[in-house]
This record gives structure tokens, sequence and C-alpha cells, in this order.
């Protein structure tokens, strides 16, 4: 079968295992238009059979924890709703609806809202990747892994730091976490510790599953 997993970073593929399937993977920054315009490129050599979008997502649900799979059952994105494939897998995960927004939900009080709408999680890309998948007419797919709690508020500022190609700047959060290093520069450390088991955690989950 012919696979396109969508990411917005390289870093969510690390933990992918090798499939039988035919695979391609396309990574091209945060937001529904990137993952979007990364489907057209990919179009352009490769004819997928299913599109799966794929990465780290924020918590919603209280009972969710780091590295945790989600599986989307129903993607909102404003005032639209995607219905998403269930892959045929045996391994552990959570199923539910999904908020996409178009960006980071950086805040407990947010997340609450964005909770009160019945999701599960909340990210970025899968709207995007939705809309592309139903222009085409093949299954769409929707897997993520937990990268921060529900009650949590983040002391980095990553939506001011969000470039115009869907990157985060580097160099700009290690100089705004300068101005409460005790707090900003453990949270950035922690971060990338869970991003690496959120990665793993979705490699093995994917390996399980049958699209």
């Amino acid at each position: 079968m012919k696979l396109l997993f969508v990411a917005s970073d390289v870093m969510e593929f690390r933990g992918m295992q090798r499939r039988d399937d035919e695979v391609r993977l396309a990574a091209n920054g945060a937001g529904a238009h990137r993952a979007a315009a990364a489907i057209d490129d990919a179009l352009a050599t490769f004819r997928p059979e299913a599109i799966v979008s794929m990465g780290f997502c924020g918590a919603l649900d209280p009972s969710l924890a780091i590295g945790d799979i989600v599986v989307g059952t129903t993607v909102f994105a404003g005032d639209r709703a995607f219905a998403a494939e269930p892959p045929v897998t045996v391994a552990r995960h959570r199923s539910g609806p999904v908020c996409s927004i178009d960006h980071v939900a950086g805040t407990a009080e947010e997340k609450r809202k964005l909770h009160s709408t019945g999701a599960i999680a909340v990210e970025m890309e899968a709207a995007g990747v939705a809309q592309r998948a139903q222009k085409l007419g093949v299954p769409f797919f929707c897997i993520k892994s937990v990268t921060d709690l529900a009650d949590e508020t983040m002391a980095n500022d990553f939506n001011a730091v969000l470039r115009s190609d869907g990157r985060f700047d580097t160099m700009k959060v290690l100089v705004s976490s300068l101005r409460r290093p005790w707090v900003r520069l453990p949270e950035l450390v922690r971060l990338r510790k869970r991003c690496l088991l959120a990665s793993r955690s979705l490699g093995v989950f994917i390996a399980d599953c049958r699209f």
C-alpha cells in the first residue's frame, strides 16, 4: 500500500520503523496550510492510497500522559469537522476528536476551553491533511503523541517565535528563555526529552498499525 505520512518536523519521524508498504514522509513546518502544501509537493512524484497526519500534540483530556498515543476519530477545525479512519491495531491508544488550530495552545485555560468541545487533544496540521485527503478521495488517518499536558501552561511563548516558513526560530527561543532562565530553560530541556519519547512512541505504534 502507498502511504503518505505528514508531520510538521522531521523529528516526529525519528521513531519510524520499516514497513512493507511503500512509504513517503513529508514535513513542511507547522500549520494546516503548510501540511497541505507538503501533500501537494509529494503528489508530483507519489500517489498515496492513504494519508496519515502524524506528530506531536497537546493533551486536552487531563487523563492523557506524556507519550500517550491519540488516534483522532474527528478533526475539529473552526466550524468544520473531518472524519478520520481508525487504523487496525491492538496497540494501546486513546481515540477521540482532535482540535486542529493555527497556533500553539500554550495555556491550561485555553486547553480547558478546547476540551469543552469534546476534543481530547490539540495540534496544528491535521485539518490541512484532512482537506487534501478528502479532495483526493483517499482515507485519512490522524495519529498523534502527547508532548504537553492538559493542566500545563508553557513558560516559553512558542507562538512569538514561529516563523513564516512554519519553523520555530531556535535562536529567538533561546534568547527569550534567558529573560526567565530558571523557568524557561528547564522547560526547553524537558520538552526536548518529551519530544524524543513521543517520537519513539509514535514509531512503535505505527509499526503495529494496518491502514
